[in-house]
């Protein structure tokens, strides 16, 4: 008798943490877990279409597309806030102090100054651990685009760590050799 339900628990098993943690590095853990809900319910309805040789790099670019689905709600919903804030003169929410934790850091000051799409490259390869193959996949380009643009944004953040490590040397006084103190 076949499986019922065509592998997915074993991509469910193997694949969950790895998308939950994608998430979770972009957006609050409990929007997080929502996200990979999504992307498991559309793996579910879409699971005869999962590339069986690489389904990894098919579930990121699925939980890609759920995330811009959530920034856009999200979006949407701050312009909402917006106007009955100034309807009613009511206060916005204080900010989770937890995310500004999370976001600190000389990295991720210089991650924030990259365009999202040079963010997404170098998260891609370094956090999600993906071949540029794999990411590609992800992104939505060919594997010589994403290459390319692999290159660029590491020389961006190069140049963007560079610029936070300038500004944080002491400018020094200039000092007056003995001789021409004595």
């Amino acid at each position: 008798m076949p499986d019922p339900d065509d592998g997915f628990t074993e991509l469910w098993d193997r694949h969950y943490d790895d998308v939950l943690s994608y998430a979770a590095r972009r957006v609050d853990h409990e929007t997080a877990r929502d996200i990979a809900a999504e992307t498991f319910l559309i793996a579910w309805r879409r699971r005869r279409h999962i590339p069986a040789d690489r389904p990894f790099p098919w579930l990121l670019h699925v939980t890609r597309n759920v995330l811009a689905n959530e920034m856009r709600g999200h979006r949407r919903r701050g312009r909402l806030w917006g106007r009955i804030k100034d309807q009613r003169g009511t206060n916005q929410p204080v900010a989770d102090v937890a995310h500004g934790l999370a976001e600190g850091g000389r990295l991720g000051a210089a991650l924030r100054r990259l365009s999202p799409h040079d963010r997404e490259a170098l998260q891609l390869v370094g956090w999600e651990e993906l071949s540029p193959k794999e990411a590609a996949i992800v992104a939505g380009c060919s594997e010589k685009a994403f290459s390319v643009r692999l290159h660029r944004a590491r020389r961006r953040l190069s140049a963007a760590l560079d610029e936070f490590d300038a500004a944080d040397k002491p400018v020094l006084a200039p000092t007056t050799p003995r001789s021409a103190q004595a």
